[in-house]
């Protein structure tokens, strides 16, 4: 710039002093940054908009934190935000330090924070000489103390030894600060590197395995438990002289060794090494001190934590099956995700088994509570059941037993505790490969769903009791229903229906959604499910989302395939169920049943006419006969011009007939309300008893009779 050139803009003003203008929107979660202030981030030195993901990767992670901090402050007392930042390189290294100054402020209706301010480098003397000491010496308690609460709570939210190792190397110590570190263990009486930063791969080679007798500085702390500090390699050379040549090489100026103690045991020890000569005053070695013994808690935590989820891990795998071998006509998928928090082990399971004749049998079940003992009891249930599925028995016999069994298992239990009360629930279910026909008895647990060939998935309403271990003596009436090629079964616990604050009704309608899309294969259905619960960024087992997850989840699901084989006119969904004599609230489950296999339907009239038309045939077997009523729905053809048709067959041998009730007659209008509101309807006989049929047509639901017009009735043959 020539003299006298009058300055043109703020930013000419701000350019000249070498400081530069940020703007950041946390709406937006956008960061515009001028040329001056992308090249002290270590970017090309142009005006460009970064997103906070990218700002954040240039800083130090613990100044993040702090950032956030002081803007909440400085709005709350209307002041200025004054921050100093390192800013790191792709290495992770600091490459400078900058302060930052803005005014921010609070937009009220956005909820967000809207900041403008600069970024200037400090100028700070170099870390070790008696001027960088000198420039931190007044303030050395106050940086101190900000450093050492930043360094704790980085090294508490670390949650493995990797990220534990992180953390320590990108500590920066107030006036000096190592260029290179590593952290030795102790396994048996040798010493092993746990991990290092600061050297290029391979050139701790030397100190992988070294006997802790050995004369090296770190085998001496882990002998002695005491730090030793070298401020120079005159120091290091006369005090180690077999050592000296392996850290010669390295071209450092000083080192501290310090012992990583855990309740009064050396677990390791940590060695920071310095480029330039460091005198290690008692302030420096308190630092030293202090980081190491968060080093060494955060290191034991991680390693406990590992081997916790290590042992849980194996628990887990030797207690779930492997699916075995493929099952002709059928594919299998399973996934287990156990819960956040603790030994992440519970009472969730599924199992998978063989049987002959080409059946086998599928069971899912969740015992109560998320601790080791749940999950013994689970291993012991499982085994139970697989033996008396061995034994031969039905559905039902055998969760007969499997209950008298887990009664047994914990009455001691609960006889020394009474508050510890553990029941299980379980879902058991026979199924024929070549037929599709499962059988099933349910203890308690969810109904199964069923998703059909053209992608509607709906609850199968199955016949259940009480869950296991309550009522020793309970009964499991069995329900019986096929599976059609195309048609997928789905089997879960109700973690994965519950969890995230939903209930079962919403739950479902967040797993329906993915149900109903097309899926290539049912490994990919199986984790489309699980990541709708956990979010895909999910590992399952780890991450923050697990800590909020409140129970296991099992998941199992069973595909029958279609082949050239199956019919091309067989239905397009199909719903079979039983309703017996005894159980006239069945006719309750029947009704959702329908509703639900015709949730697109759009004639509402039409939908609440089948409905009705439903329960009055169902009801008429149940009042008129003693025989049991099987219901059979199908809804067939392309959307636009599909049909519902209904058939409900009994043993009895009494044909319906028309009536002419009264007007205070309580029945007898059931066939006149077929009649009236179906588009076809008969009667046929079935040799040993006969079905009452009748069938809709679909219309687009805006006309004013879009229910049926009775064009067939019980007199005529079936069209």
């Amino acid at each position: 710039m020539r003299t006298g050139e009058p300055l043109s803009s703020l930013g000419d003003v701000l350019a000249v002093l070498d400081t530069g203008l940020w703007h950041w929107d946390t709406a937006a979660g956008l960061v515009t940054v001028d040329a001056v202030a992308a090249r002290l981030l270590g970017l090309p030195a142009e005006r460009t908009t970064l997103t906070e993901a990218q700002v954040r990767a240039r800083l130090h992670p613990v100044d993040w934190n702090e950032i956030t901090g002081v803007v909440r402050l400085a709005v709350a007392e209307e002041t200025l935000a004054e921050v100093r930042i390192r800013i790191m390189d792709d290495q992770q290294r600091v490459v400078r330090v900058v302060r930052s100054r803005s005014k921010p402020a609070f937009d009220r209706v956005r909820k967000a924070y809207v900041l403008t301010g600069t970024l200037q480098e400090v100028t700070e003397p170099a870390p070790g000489t008696p001027a960088g000491r000198s420039a931190v010496t007044g303030d050395w308690r106050r940086s101190r103390e900000a450093f050492l609460l930043d360094a704790g709570r980085a090294l508490a939210e670390a949650r493995s030894t990797q990220e534990v190792l992180r953390v320590a190397a990108n500590l920066s110590m107030p006036g000096f600060s190592p260029d290179g570190l590593a952290v030795f263990g102790v396994e048996g009486d040798r010493l092993t590197v746990i991990g290092h930063h600061g050297q290029e791969p391979g050139e701790e080679a030397p100190f992988t395995s070294m006997a802790v007798d050995t004369d090296y500085p770190a085998a001496e702390v882990v002998r002695t438990g005491r730090a030793v500090y070298l401020s120079s390699p005159q120091q290091y050379k006369a005090r180690y002289p077999l050592a000296w040549p392996l850290a010669q090489r390295f071209g450092r100026r000083s080192w501290a060794f310090l012992p990583l103690t855990v309740a009064g045991r050396p677990m390791g020890a940590w060695m920071a090494g310095f480029a330039y000569p460091v005198a290690f005053t008692p302030d420096e070695r308190s630092v030293l001190t202090t980081v190491a013994r968060m080093l060494a808690q955060a290191l034991s935590r991680a390693g406990a934590a590992e081997t916790q989820r290590e042992l849980s891990e194996g628990l887990q795998r030797s207690m779930l099956p492997a699916l075995g071998p493929d099952i002709p006509g059928m594919d299998i998928a399973a996934r287990y995700v156990p819960t956040g928090g603790g030994l992440q082990v519970g009472g969730d399971w599924y199992d998978v088994i063989p049987l002959p004749r080409g059946r086998f049998a599928l069971v899912i079940g969740d015992v109560q509570g998320h601790d080791v003992r749940a999950a013994g009891l689970m291993g012991q249930l499982r085994i139970a059941l697989r033996a008396y599925a061995a034994e031969g028995h039905r559905p039902d016999a055998v969760l007969s037993r499997a209950s008298h069994f887990f009664h047994g298992l914990t009455q001691g239990n609960h006889d020394e505790d009474p508050d510890d009360v553990r029941f299980a629930t379980c879902y058991y279910a026979e199924v024929d490969s070549a037929t599709g026909t499962v059988e099933s008895a349910r203890a308690g647990h969810l109904d199964p769903v069923v998703r059909m060939a053209d992608g509607t998935a709906l609850i199968r309403a199955t016949a259940g009791g009480l869950p296991l271990g309550i009522d020793p003596d309970s009964d499991y009436p069995t329900t019986r229903h096929a599976l059609e090629p195309g048609e997928t079964l789905m089997l879960c616990t109700d973690g994965l229906v519950e969890t995230g604050g939903h209930d079962l009704r919403t739950g479902w309608g967040r797993l329906r959604s993915v149900l109903e899309d097309r899926w290539d294969s049912m490994d990919e259905l199986a984790d489309a499910l699980i990541q709708a619960v956990l979010g895909p960024s999910s590992h399952h087992t780890t991450g923050p989302l697990v800590d909020r997850r409140e129970d296991d989840m099992a998941l199992l699901l069973l595909h029958r395939e279609s082949g050239d084989h199956v019919d091309a006119r067989s239905p397009v969904r199909r719903a079979v169920m039983t309703v017996a004599q005894a159980e006239p609230e069945r006719v309750a489950d029947a009704r959702q049943q329908l509703r639900e296999l015709l949730h697109d339907w759009p004639d509402e009239d039409q939908k609440d006419s089948a409905v009705l038309l439903l329960s009055e045939v169902l009801t008429n077997v149940l009042v008129h006969t003693d025989t049991d009523a099987l219901l059979v729905t199908d809804v067939t053809g392309e959307p636009g011009e599909r049909q519902i048709r209904v058939e409900v067959t009994d043993t009895g041998d009494d044909l319906p007939h028309k009536r002419r009730p009264g007007e205070m007659a309580s029945s007898g209008r059931g066939l006149m309300l077929i009649e009236l509101l179906a588009d076809a309807w008969g009667v046929a006989p079935r040799g040993e008893g006969k079905s009452i049929w009748f069938e809709l047509y679909e219309t687009d639901g805006a006309g004013p009779d879009g229910a049926g017009h009775g064009r067939a009735h019980a007199d005529e043959p079936r069209p």
